[in-house]
């Protein structure tokens, strides 16, 4: 449903488009877009990329209705929504704010947010979106490339509803049945993950007190029903800032069924 919460704005907009004018479905967009931000923003985020990249998208689409004539607004604002979303998608993942990663981490524990598994899978989910907005832009592309009397309205050619429609929504379908498997995903594999943390002892502690501290720290991340094992300490610990007299040690280990 978060995800569902990100996209609102474009969905809004691709329902309305064509069906009202052309001011008011943009225009009930961008309003769409800036509240999704507002609340964000009033529960202390600094806003996901989807809700700030859809408060540019639907600034810039709004000057570009105002200013356009009818017939080029039938042809070309539709595969330019979908060409925006395509590009604020695409600049997350490049910039290593993968959007999927956004909208599925909170509420996560610590120990699947903080694993490489789900940093992996995040970021492959994202690029598989990045592919369905691309193939969404193409198809929307066709009509007005190859047909300058394309339009958005067009209900008895083929060439214009196929592509700047049904393709596209079959498409969007796909992405999402893709997505709705990505909670499972992350949860395969994730107990023969190795896991990063640290722990604090004192500089003078033996080698039989680290690991004791080791278990200690893997016994206190781990869910009931789970048991740290594989512990490793790392080959140097690094002197506390200010307290020398501590250490911080990384280990690593993995955590499997409690027997």
């Amino acid at each position: 449903m978060t995800s569902l919460f990100g996209f609102a704005p474009w969905l809004v907009y691709w329902v309305l488009v064509g069906n009202v004018p052309f001011s008011t479905s943009v225009l009930c967009a961008l309003a769409v877009a800036v509240v999704a931000l507002v609340i964000d923003w009033r529960r202390g985020g600094s806003g996901h990329t989807l809700q700030i990249g859809a408060t540019l998208t639907f600034t810039v689409l709004t000057v570009l209705t105002s200013v356009l004539g009818d017939d080029v607004r039938q042809r070309w604002l539709l595969p330019l929504s979908i060409a925006g979303l395509l590009l604020v998608a695409l600049i997350g993942a490049l910039t290593g704010r993968p959007f999927v990663r956004e909208f599925v981490e909170p509420g996560l524990p610590p120990e699947i947010t903080d694993s490489d598994l789900f940093a992996r899978v995040a970021t492959r989910i994202t690029w598989v979106w990045v592919g369905v907005f691309a193939a969404m832009t193409v198809s929307a592309l066709i009509p007005p490339v190859v047909s300058g009397q394309a339009s958005i309205v067009d209900s008895d050619k083929p060439l214009s509803f196929v592509c700047y429609w049904v393709i596209p929504v079959l498409l969007l379908a796909g992405g999402a049945m893709v997505a709705k498997e990505l909670p499972e995903r992350m949860l395969v594999g994730l107990d023969d993950e190795e896991r990063k943390t640290t722990f604090v002892a004192y500089s003078e502690a033996a080698i039989d007190e680290l690991y004791f501290l080791a278990r200690e720290r893997a016994g206190r991340e781990v869910r009931d029903g789970q048991e740290a094992y594989d512990i490793k300490l790392g080959s140097m610990g690094i002197p506390l800032t200010g307290d020398e007299s501590r250490k911080s040690w990384p280990m690593t280990y993995k955590v499997r069924a409690a027997h």
